[in-house]
């Protein structure tokens, strides 16, 4: 049976969620979640900019067009903001370390990793549209960019709202 308070905080339990735990418990829980959920996210950034990074040392870069090298550079931005977005948590914690604001940490951290979730799927779709530009052509990269963030947005945005929707009160 859940207590009223917990010895340690001596602060009143929420179970609203099915989780008698205090309001640090559950921030502190929240945190580690959202850093797993990073810690996936950062490993695609990181290989997707590397990626592109690597590209104008390669002999085949100089044949590439110049809407094909436009489209380059905007994926190389994307991939830097995605990757500071991805980052940006961290570094926030770092400066509110023991500021006893892990509520407004998490909140914030939340909000930076769904803007940087946004900027995966312009990037992941972006990088597919160009390798498809480059080895089939401009009109099999519009349409594979555009199935890539169709599907992406899918999976990423509409699954988990028709889950959300959907659940038992």
């Amino acid at each position: 049976m859940p207590r009223d308070t917990d010895r340690h905080y001596r602060r009143p339990m929420d179970a609203s969620d099915g989780r008698p735990e205090t309001p640090e418990q559950r921030s502190d829980r929240n945190w580690s979640e959202l850093l797993q959920e990073l810690r996936v996210m950062q490993t695609g950034v990181q290989l997707l900019t590397g990626f592109l990074l690597t590209l104008p040392f390669q002999p085949r870069f100089a044949d590439l067009s110049t809407p094909q090298r436009v489209g380059y550079l905007m994926l190389v931005v994307v991939a830097a903001l995605t990757t500071g977005l991805a980052v940006a948590p961290v570094a926030l914690h770092r400066a509110l370390f023991r500021k006893h604001l892990k509520a407004r940490l998490v909140t914030a951290a939340d909000h930076m990793t769904r803007a940087a979730l946004l900027l995966l799927a312009v990037l992941v779709a972006g990088v597919v549209a160009l390798v498809f530009d480059v080895v089939v052509g401009t009109v099999a990269g519009a349409v594979t960019g555009g199935a890539a963030i169709v599907v992406l947005v899918g999976l990423w945005a509409v699954l988990p709202a028709v889950i959300r929707a959907r659940r038992e009160p």
